[in-house]
C-alpha cells in the first residue's frame, strides 16, 4: 500500500509568522504554490494560502493610492492572516486517508509532520499525479 510519503513533496518552501505578507506573496509567485507552510523554530504553526493573502490585501475592486498595497504587503505580518494549527498528516498515512480529509475539510494541501516537525506537504497536485500513474498503469498492456 502506497503512503502519504511516497507522493508528498518533501522540504517544503516555509514562511515564519513574523515573515511580511509580501515574503510570502513573492515566494507563491516564484514558486507557483497556492499555500505556504508556516514555521516557527522548525515546528509548524500554521498555513498561509493565496486566498488568506487576498483577503489581506483588500478587494482590488477598491480604488486606493500604491503606497497603501505597499504598506500592507510590507507591514503585515503572515502570523496575523494565516490558518494557525492546520490539519496535518503523518507520512505513513494511507494515501486515501490524505485524500478523504482533503475533500471532507475541503482543502487543496496538508502539511505532512513527523514528530512535531515538518516533513513534506501532499496537495491535490501531488494526488492528480498519482490518479494519474495509476490510471496509465492500469491502461498498459499486460
Amino acid at each position: 500500500m502506497r503512503v502519504v510519503a511516497d507522493i508528498m513533496t518533501p522540504n517544503p518552501v516555509t514562511v515564519t509568522p513574523r515573515n511580511a505578507i509580501r515574503t510570502a506573496v513573492n515566494l507563491m509567485r516564484e514558486g507557483g504554490f497556492r499555500r505556504l507552510p508556516v514555521v516557527d523554530r522548525g515546528r509548524l504553526v500554521g498555513i498561509i494560502t493565496d486566498r488568506d493573502l487576498r483577503r489581506a490585501a483588500n478587494s482590488p475592486f477598491v480604488v486606493r493610492e500604491q503606497w497603501y498595497d505597499n504598506f500592507i504587503l510590507d507591514h503585515i505580518e503572515v502570523g496575523s492572516c494565516m490558518t494557525p494549527d492546520p490539519l496535518t498528516i503523518e507520512p505513513a498515512a494511507p494515501i486515501a486517508e490524505a485524500t478523504r480529509l482533503m475533500r471532507d475539510h475541503k482543502i487543496g494541501g496538508l502539511p505532512v509532520v513527523a514528530d512535531g516537525q515538518l516533513i513534506g506537504i501532499v496537495t491535490e497536485t501531488n494526488l492528480l499525479d498519482f490518479l494519474i500513474e495509476l490510471l496509465e498503469h492500469e491502461a498498459a498492456p499486460a
